[in-house]
């Protein structure tokens, strides 16, 4: 596809099985994501954001219609190809950091680099680079569970951003954190994203985030529409 969009949804559609009846999550949503630009996503509680970002993630595929990333149409992909393209151009942050507890902050942002093929030394100096803009320059050698929520978080997004990817998907990034931590996470999440030319979708429940995002664009009854 031509489009230079880092992420295009085109119609998919997602029904689920519950209780004996097909559910619709998703009913022919659709949506583009271009470089550099930030998009909030919101819905009430169980209106399939998490469902949206999976398939955006290509964590799961559609029922219907299409998923584009950085350029490259997904559906035909074998799980491979898909292994590979997430690992290249993709970074997940979610409510729950998820990071490895065994490992240091430095640690855990060199891991997905070295998986990705990158040296242990220059996955260190990257590392080191993205938790210096994020303030954490004095907890290289901390354990996630010597850290703070918010530093946790942080290190998270570290994580998300080590392979420069072309999107970010982050679900309730802040959703675990105090009001105040949680305001600081996010200016650390969006001064990154657009120092970086990064796009990013990001769900969230809270209204006063999503206003500060490039846009809003409103999950309901299966579609989505700007806000």
């Amino acid at each position: 596809m031509s489009s230079g969009a880092a992420l295009i949804l085109e119609t998919v559609r997602r029904t689920f099985e519950q209780g004996g009846k097909c559910l619709d999550v998703l009913r022919g949503a659709s949506l583009k994501v271009e470089p550099g630009e930030i998009v909030a996503l919101v819905g009430p509680s169980g209106s399939g954001k998490s469902t949206l970002l999976h398939l955006a993630g290509l964590l799961e595929k559609p029922d219907e219609g299409e998923v584009f990333l950085a350029g490259q149409r997904c559906g035909d992909l074998t799980e491979q190809e898909q292994t590979v393209l997430r690992l290249k151009h993709l970074g997940f942050v979610y409510q729950y950091h998820h990071l490895l507890p065994e490992f240091s902050a430095v640690e855990n942002v060199v891991v997905p680099q070295m998986i990705s093929g990158v040296t242990r030394d220059q996955a260190a100096a990257r590392a080191k680079e993205l938790l210096d803009s994020l303030g954490l320059s004095d907890r290289y050698d901390h354990r996630p569970g010597i850290l703070s929520g918010g530093e946790q978080q942080r290190v998270a997004i570290a994580r998300a951003l080590a392979n420069k990817p072309a999107l970010l998907l982050a679900d309730e990034p802040t959703g675990n954190l105090d009001p105040h931590t949680a305001d600081g996470v996010f200016d650390a999440l969006l001064t990154l994203s657009r120092d970086h030319s990064l796009a990013a979708l990001v769900a969230t429940h809270n209204p006063d985030l999503a206003k500060r995002m490039d846009r809003i664009v409103r999950l309901d009854e299966g579609l989505l529409i700007e806000d």
